[in-house]
């Protein structure tokens, strides 16, 4: 028999934001916190995460090799990456990412946009197989 995990609670004012996040790898003024992953809860197939892109921020175009990807757009607008371009986004949108697809987040608007977003199949983003775009792969997208 498998040994039952506990069942764990935190809340967003408990959560410290990642410092690590650099900028050469998409991370691009954003503010991130991981409040389920295998570092907190022993999480070793989910991670729950919020983002916060104040205007102009943004997480650049990546893939996941290894996770799908959740996004709940709470609050404010901008546009997603996918496999071919940008598309816009608003507050209520909810996008699944399934693993080996491209997907990021730009804000355009003028107010923070609040994003909750999750991975499933990994715990953390080492296990996620995070990935930029080679430099020879394009796309109709006006700001690469």
């Amino acid at each position: 028999m498998t040994e039952a995990r506990k069942p764990y609670r935190t809340t967003i004012h408990d959560v410290p934001l990642e410092q690590d996040l650099r900028e050469d790898e998409g991370w691009v003024d954003m503010q991130v916190q991981y409040l389920i992953d295998q570092r907190t809860a022993g999480s070793s197939d989910l991670v729950v995460g919020r983002t916060v892109l104040p205007p102009g921020a943004r997480h650049d175009r990546h893939l996941h090799t290894d996770a799908d990807e959740f996004l709940v757009v709470m609050s404010g607008e901008g546009e997603i990456h996918t496999n071919t371009g940008r598309e816009p986004s608003r507050a209520g949108d909810v996008i699944w990412t399934p693993r080996g697809n491209y997907h990021g987040f730009v804000n355009t608007g003028d107010e923070d946009v609040l994003l909750i977003w999750g991975w499933s199949g990994a715990g953390g983003l080492d296990a996620a197989g995070y990935g930029l775009p080679g430099p020879d792969e394009t796309f109709d997208d006006p700001e690469d």
